[in-house]
């Protein structure tokens, strides 16, 4: 059996996790700051904030920007459903924008056409790791006075124009689960050079307590603390922490890992019916995922899974969704790039772990049964 994903967990990560759980500190701790500073030093940016999961981190970055109710966000259709979710905490409205057919990133030429006097924010998805337009996104939120918070759940590392993405947005934020470039489990961070967004953060991922409530129960810490403001229980643990040290170390040798299977898909996949991805010329991609596109994507799935191949689809689009269809009366003739590019869509597996026999078997199984 060929995985859809494996992370990639060395003796590093296993070690790391050792030394936290018997260091005492099981929950948030020195590990976590020291996670915190690394991650930091590594984008570039002042403030690294951590969570327990980039859901988190976007309901955080959103109220930090002080998203109310009936204010718009604008964002991709095609993306997870937590990009749309967390907009919905604050009773605002999620506007859909479409995509571009070859990235299915965030179609930057459809964004100001959703613009309204209740937009407050834009929130690019870098789709499978890869940039969004960020210089006409970053000029539309300008021109409209609007906030920019990346989603960069598939983006570490990634960079658009040999900036690194976590240093663009007025705030970024990164997912940490199982599945992705750089695994914890759970977990996320948010980025930003915004000293009072970062504070405000921080109090909120722990109940709105007014300084580091983590560190009472240290040699340094106090008792007292005050609550001030309505906050969440978002803290990360140092054990997830531990694991993401390690991980920190080996991101780019991962990225690299990743992008030497999608130049071999992309290689064999050349003059055939399969649709490969399309990277723009002046950013690099995260590969998190590698998704082609073909005629016979429901059935192709089940063929691989008959195989022992699997895969996943990237994304059902927010507007397909019961909850969201209904509650905001979205309409799928809308957004028909997505809607195409849903219908077509496949990820294959793609992931360090990956032999070079089973990149080959990928391949030839893929060819043989697309159509």
């Amino acid at each position: 059996m060929i995985p859809f994903h494996k992370a990639h967990i060395t003796d590093d990560e296993i070690n790391g996790v050792i030394e936290a759980v018997r260091s005492g500190w099981l929950t948030m701790g020195p590990k976590t700051i020291e996670f915190e500073k690394k991650f930091g030093e590594y984008i570039g940016v002042k403030n690294s904030v951590s969570m327990n999961s980039a859901t988190a981190a976007l309901h955080l970055a959103l109220k930090a920007i002080g998203l109310k109710a009936e204010d718009e966000v604008i964002i991709p259709t095609n993306t997870f459903i937590a990009t749309a979710e967390v907009i919905t905490y604050f009773n605002a409205i999620p506007v859909l924008c479409d995509i571009e057919p070859a990235t299915h990133n965030i179609d930057s030429l459809n964004i100001e056409k959703k613009i309204t006097k209740k937009t407050k924010a834009i929130i690019p998805v870098h789709f499978a790791g890869q940039p969004c337009d960020m210089d006409e996104i970053m000029s539309i939120a300008k021109d409209n006075n609007l906030k920019v918070i990346e989603d960069a759940a598939h983006a570490i590392p990634a960079s658009y124009k040999n900036q690194k993405i976590g240093t663009i947005g007025d705030i970024t934020c990164f997912s940490f689960y199982a599945t992705k470039t750089l695994a914890t489990g759970e977990g996320g961070m948010a980025t930003t050079d915004n000293d009072e967004y970062a504070k405000h953060m921080k109090i909120n991922r722990l109940h709105g307590i007014s300084r580091d409530a983590w560190d009472r129960y240290t040699a340094a810490g106090s008792w007292y603390y005050e609550v001030i403001d309505n906050g969440n229980k978002y803290n990360t643990t140092d054990i997830n922490s531990a694991l993401g040290l390690a991980q920190l170390k080996k991101v780019e040798w991962m990225q690299e890992q990743r992008a030497k299977i999608a130049a071999k898909y992309t290689k064999a996949f050349t003059n055939t019916k399969i649709v490969t991805p399309v990277i723009k010329n002046n950013r690099t991609s995260a590969w998190h995922l590698y998704v082609i596109k073909v005629a016979n994507r429901d059935e192709l799935i089940e063929k691989l899974k008959d195989e022992g191949i699997g895969t996943s689809v990237h994304f059902i689009p927010v507007h397909r969704h019961p909850y969201y269809k209904n509650t905001y009366d979205y309409k799928q003739t809308d957004y028909p790039v997505a809607e195409d590019i849903f219908l077509q869509s496949l990820s294959l597996p793609i992931y360090p772990g990956m032999t070079d026999e089973d990149i080959d078997r990928v391949i030839n199984k893929v060819i043989e049964h697309a159509k």
